[in-house]
């Protein structure tokens, strides 16, 4: 009988199952201990196979993109990541874009512009793959993907696709019925609208130019730490509780965006963590408004309790 690493070869060859694969070089944090395959599917077929083929060794398994919203434990997971990066097809129509979950939004950004398409300039800076973002809402200055989402394809527990539409996906502020349901998402349609490619050019590079002046670019991390409180700004909360700059070993609060939790010098998954919860914490004393994590945590052992 067959394990489960000589079926994920068989399936999907041997190049493309990392047995104890570390995971600091899948994350825009670059931190992360080893996973027990780190798995790369040419296609969406092969995605689905190889969630099928978990499923069947009762393997917990989970998809990711580029890994940009995403802290992993040091001590690692015992379970499998399967990587969407060789999912990067897409088509560009009159006023719309189809692509699979791989594809990298700055990509698609770029290709709206191209084809004078307006709607995805405010994804152009934003780190994430298609899938990652429908799964988080992922949204800047002003616009949410669920503004051009037309629908998306996803996989379900139950063994079948689903084509979904936004408001079926319960897409909200950084949120989403994805992993609630368990779904992959395979692919979607995003509807945009006519524009002037020289328009969409400038917006993208005013945006740009705004996230060099305000974001901490130079350090890896994770894009904004914490979700937006009602009626708060995170970023606004900590400064005034005095973090600004705050470090644990090699994580620090972003002195030039005190929403931004860095890598700042070799930071570990226990430093960030550390940081979190003490941020956490004196903002509740200060003002009694409760942060809550907007990156999302991976690891065996509870890392994170109070968040």
């Amino acid at each position: 009988m067959k394990d489960l690493k000589q079926e994920l070869v068989s399936l999907l060859g041997t190049g493309a199952v990392r047995p104890e694969e570390p995971m600091k070089g899948h994350t825009t944090f670059r931190i992360g201990g080893p996973v027990q395959f780190f798995i790369t599917p040419k296609n969406t077929e092969e995605l689905v196979k190889a969630i099928t083929l978990c499923r069947s060794f009762r393997m917990a398994c989970t998809v990711i993109g580029n890994g940009s919203n995403l802290l992993v434990s040091d001590r690692g997971w015992r379970g499998t990541v399967i990587s969407t990066e060789n999912l990067k097809n897409f088509n560009v129509s009159q006023t719309s874009i189809w692509a699979e979950a791989g594809v990298p939004l700055a990509r698609l950004a770029s290709q709206a512009k191209e084809a004078s398409l307006t709607g995805l300039e405010f994804a152009a800076g934003i780190p994430g793959t298609l899938g990652g973002a429908l799964v988080m809402n992922a949204g800047a200055y002003g616009s949410e993907m669920k503004d051009i989402l037309l629908w998306a394809d996803v996989w379900s527990p139950d063994g079948i696709i689903h084509r979904k539409t936004a408001r079926q996906l319960e897409l909200g502020y950084r949120t989403s019925c994805i992993p609630k349901e368990e779904y992959v998402v395979l692919a979607a349609e995003l509807a945009l609208r006519e524009g002037v490619q020289e328009q969409i050019k400038i917006r993208m590079e005013e945006l740009g130019s705004q996230r060099k002046d305000k974001q901490p670019l130079e350090y890896p991390s994770a894009g904004s730490t914490f979700k937006r409180p009602p009626g708060h700004f995170a970023g606004k909360l900590i400064d005034e509780a005095g973090l600004r700059g705050y470090q644990v070993g090699g994580a620090a609060i972003s002195e030039k965006h005190c929403g931004f939790v860095i890598n700042k010098d070799h930071a570990t998954a226990e430093d960030v963590i550390t940081l979190c919860k003490e941020v956490t914490a004196r903002v509740k004393r200060k003002t009694g408004v409760e942060l809550e994590l907007e990156v999302k945590v991976l690891g065996d052992e509870v890392i994170c309790p109070a968040l």
